[in-house]
């Protein structure tokens, strides 16, 4: 099978390539090397055997087609990822992760490919799924900036304020998304969608849960919390974790979504029952094991060697207290399942590069087929991003130290 991978000289591409070529498959990389997922001076990756290297802008349909030459699949990466700095970031992502996947699944059209797998992302769920003892399972709103002031941190029944009980999210649970990434990766599943629909393609999304992993950006708005608490670490400070910490998040290692990755492509390659012509399936990719922020940040320090990290009660508009989701699907449809273990994965990760803003790699070297790119995740429970002074926008808020919740470890 030849692939066409855009975004392949990022951090998950990268690590996808490197899975699809040990497969024996032929790989196209096309990848723009933009500034803020892969440095200023960032240089195209090293040549590799088997694998076609091309620098350009998915959104060109020129590029596209070039890129799109004899290939039987195309596995979709590129993306402006992460929650960046503000709303102002909008434009540059709808163009980027909504125009360019238009413009790619319109050259797959002209060119005859008809098997696409995407890369999904969570945050299309909004909050997670909760169970009240009373009503069952409910739906609550945005949380209230008078709770979030107070330390009241958890969700309550909409119904009757009750304390709910956080589970496993399923792919047909209703989508909200709640903030411009999360809006624009939905997008992208509905353009997919309609591309199957319209022109009998196969197409995959992998909603990605917290991916991390070797090779992942430091010190960028663009990246998620794994990203922050490692960059903190190599910088020798300490990790900053917002709310209490007890967010529930599922960590998912970058090898394991690689080989979802390989796994789904051969399946719309190949077509069956599930993946006929005009099919969309969308399938949760994570790790099954649920953590919180403050035990990722705790593992990371750990396996580092300090310091502690700091739980500082600050909070920010717009984010979610838990998300965590089922695999089944994957597991039953696929035969996909994650294979590296919570410690396993954090002590690995603690311990290696990551990619610096100048486009060189920071911390201990990585053997890789390509550069780094941002990493697929949604929480920002974290350091603050850059503020440019609207207050619904990400902007970090302190509650004021009558209500602050407690800075232990």
């Amino acid at each position: 099978m030849r692939v066409l991978v855009t975004g392949g000289a990022g951090f998950i591409g990268s690590h996808v390539v490197e899975a699809l070529t040990v497969a024996g498959h032929e790989v196209v990389v096309l990848d723009a090397l933009l500034p803020s997922a892969h440095g200023r001076a960032a240089e195209p990756p090293a040549a590799v055997p088997g694998v076609r290297q091309l620098r350009g802008d998915v959104r060109d349909p020129d590029v596209a087609d070039e890129a799109l030459r004899g290939v039987d699949a195309v596995c979709h990466q590129a993306a402006m990822v992460g929650l960046g700095k503000d709303f102002s970031d909008a434009p540059e992502y709808v163009s980027c992760n909504d125009l360019g996947t238009a413009v790619l699944l319109t050259a797959m059209e002209r060119a005859g490919v008809r098997a696409l797998v995407l890369a999904g992302s969570m945050v299309v769920y909004g909050e997670g799924r909760y169970e009240c003892p009373r009503h069952g399972v409910v739906r609550p709103g945005p949380r209230a900036v008078p709770d979030l002031r107070a330390g009241r941190f958890e969700p309550l029944c909409p119904n009757c304020g009750a304390a709910l009980r956080p589970g496993l999210v399923g792919e047909n649970a209703p989508l909200d998304p709640r903030n411009t990434y999360a809006t624009t990766k939905l997008a992208q599943e509905h353009l997919a969608a309609a591309w199957a629909r319209a022109v009998d393609g196969r197409a995959v999304s992998l909603r990605y849960h917290n991916v991390y992993g070797p090779g992942m950006p430091c010190d960028t708005p663009y990246a998620g919390v794994a990203s922050f608490f490692r960059s903190a670490l190599a910088r020798g400070a300490a990790p900053t974790v917002y709310e209490d910490g007890a967010q529930r998040r599922d960590f998912v290692h970058v090898r394991d979504i690689a080989a979802a990755n390989l796994t789904a492509l051969e399946a719309v390659h190949t077509g069956g029952a599930a993946h006929g012509p005009g099919s969309f399936a969308a399938y949760n990719t994570g790790s099954g094991d649920p953590h919180t922020i403050g035990e990722m940040a705790t593992a990371l320090a750990e396996f580092h060697g300090g310091p502690d990290p700091v739980v500082t009660g600050e909070y920010r508009l717009g984010d979610v207290r838990h998300i965590t989701a089922s695999s089944q699907r994957a597991a039953r449809e696929l035969g996909w399942r994650a294979r590296i273990g919570f410690a396993e994965g954090m002590k690995e990760f603690a311990a290696a590069g990551m990619r610096a803003p100048s486009g060189t790699e920071a911390g201990a070297p990585r053997a890789s087929v390509g550069a780094s790119q941002a990493s697929v995740e949604a929480s920002r429970a974290s350091r603050p991003s850059e503020q440019r002074g609207t207050t619904g926008g990400t902007r970090p808020v302190t509650p004021s130290p009558r209500s602050a919740a407690p800075s232990a470890r």
